[in-house]
């Protein structure tokens, strides 16, 4: 039934801005770039950005993870950018360190490191 991760959409309140912070973390220009939409693929897979904020409310109850090959050093670029941790980095066994942290637009983001 449910296949991969395809695409995780990100509401933001500056797009403009939040195109930029993730231009300058994921080290990517974006795909497809208009005033209602931003997209960047990652390796196969959709970041977008979103500045229709009709019926969103901030929250962090579902959290999608993004792999990274070394956490420590994802978690060290993102904070000086403007991220904050949410969950700090946690070796969760098998093999498998995850963290979370909230970028500067309110969105929780999950990162994972399978060693």
């Amino acid at each position: 039934m449910l296949k991969k991760l395809r695409t995780v959409i990100y509401h933001v309140d500056d797009l403009q801005k939040a195109k930029k912070w993730y231009e300058l973390v994921t080290g990517m220009q974006p795909y497809f770039d208009e005033s209602f939409y931003v997209g960047f693929d990652i390796n196969g897979f959709e970041l977008g950005l979103d500045p229709d904020l009709t019926g969103i409310r901030e929250g962090n109850k579902n959290i999608a993870y993004w792999a990274v090959d070394d956490i420590q050093s994802c978690v060290d670029k993102l904070i000086p950018a403007g991220a904050v941790i949410v969950k700090d980095i946690a070796n969760v066994g098998g093999g498998i360190k995850v963290a979370a942290i909230k970028d500067p637009f309110g969105n929780t983001i999950g990162l994972i490191e399978e060693t």
